[in-house]
């Protein structure tokens, strides 16, 4: 009995210390990424001229229908209930943005697993931006992960206001995982 009483407490003991950790980690910055649209791992706030990757809270995809309802974030502080987005920043205001059956170029690179799905994992319709060419505005952004095929992003958003943005980041300690889809 006191064997099982023990564990029990090293167990409470160890869950209350990673807790705690956890919530000091979030308060100095640091910041989890456990979806497959980055590398998975930790990633820090930085400064905005360092850091080519950003959480932002994204607009609805179409009335009624956020990245949250359809179980793309988790649970957050965005207004639509969802956690912020992690995505780099593929496109600035001045850059040209080409959308086009191979996938969307900026500047005239294509960036690699960038072309838009119809269905989500789940066979549910995706709006997709229309092809053609856009001069990113100022104030203006275009958020693309090309890490994974499936991320929600620009491809269906298109360009991102700038006041979207929660945080600059960068990363810290990240490890590969399988890519998947949405």
């Amino acid at each position: 009995m006191k064997r099982l009483d023990f564990f029990f407490r090293a167990i409470l003991a160890t869950v209350a210390i990673a807790t705690w950790l956890a919530i000091i980690a979030v308060y100095a910055g640091v910041r989890f990424n456990l979806t497959p649209s980055l590398p998975m791992g930790l990633y820090v706030v930085s400064s905005a001229d360092r850091a080519q990757l950003v959480t932002f809270c994204p607009p609805p995809l179409a009335p009624g229908d956020t990245a949250f309802s359809r179980g793309y974030a988790a649970r957050g502080s965005c207004d639509d209930g969802g956690a912020p987005l992690m995505k780099p920043i593929v496109a600035r205001a001045g850059d040209t943005v080409v959308i086009d059956a191979n996938g969307i170029a900026v500047n005239g690179v294509i960036l690699p697993n960038s072309t838009a799905r119809a269905v989500d994992s789940l066979g549910r319709q995706l709006p997709t931006y229309s092809q053609g060419m856009y001069r990113v505005p100022a104030g203006f952004f275009w958020a693309i992960s090309s890490y994974n095929p499936g991320s929600v992003d620009s491809r269906y958003y298109g360009p991102l206001s700038n006041i979207r943005i929660r945080e600059f980041v960068r990363p810290l300690l990240t490890w590969p995982a399988l890519a998947s889809s949405s």
